[in-house]
């Protein structure tokens, strides 16, 4: 089985058991929602990860399912200032808990610590990883010093104009005070 293949469908309680990590590169460009965010894309473009899985002993109960997800990535974003391309260091080192359906989820959600995740039959580790790297972007993404200087120019020649035809309101009132 293909390591992509297997991936898309992991089965992680054996993946946990097994304990062999998963060492990968995939293409940004196979990264659809992930592309729809990205500039200037070269099609060699590679996201690097590395997912392992492990099982925790818990007192009482089935040993608890968790999986450590890193992945890093040079991501071409938009300059918010100078609209120019801004390669874009992307790094994700994340812990996932599994619980057993979206209640329990729910439920431990705001007292855990870790993320949680529901086991599924077949799990998709690179729809996961999608979301982790989406959520690792910057908001605002810019160069620390823009190679070229923003252009103002449009707001610019708005602001001279509006200058020129806008008669000075003490110049009005100057007038009111010879009458």
């Amino acid at each position: 089985m293909s390591r992509s293949l297997q991936a898309h469908r992991l089965n992680m309680q054996a993946f946990a058991q097994d304990g062999v990590p998963l060492v990968d590169a995939t293409l940004l460009q196979n990264m659809k929602r992930l592309v729809e965010e990205t500039q200037g894309l070269e099609p060699d473009s590679v996201i690097k990860w590395q997912a392992r899985g492990e099982l925790r002993p818990r007192a009482g109960a089935d040993d608890e399912v968790w999986l450590h997800l890193q992945a890093e990535a040079a991501v071409p974003l938009t300059c918010q200032r100078c609209m120019g391309v801004v390669v874009t260091p992307v790094q994700v080192d994340q812990w996932f808990r599994f619980v057993a359906d979206e209640d329990i989820a729910m439920a431990e959600d705001d007292q855990s610590e870790e993320d949680l995740l529901v086991m599924e039959p077949q799990f998709d580790l690179l729809a996961v990883l999608e979301d982790e790297l989406l959520m690792a972007l910057p908001l605002v993404p810019m160069h620390d010093e823009c190679p070229v200087a923003p252009k103002l120019q449009a707001g610019e020649a708005e602001i001279g104009a509006e200058a020129g035809q806008k008669p000075n309101p003490f110049a009005v009132l100057g007038q009111l005070k010879k009458k």
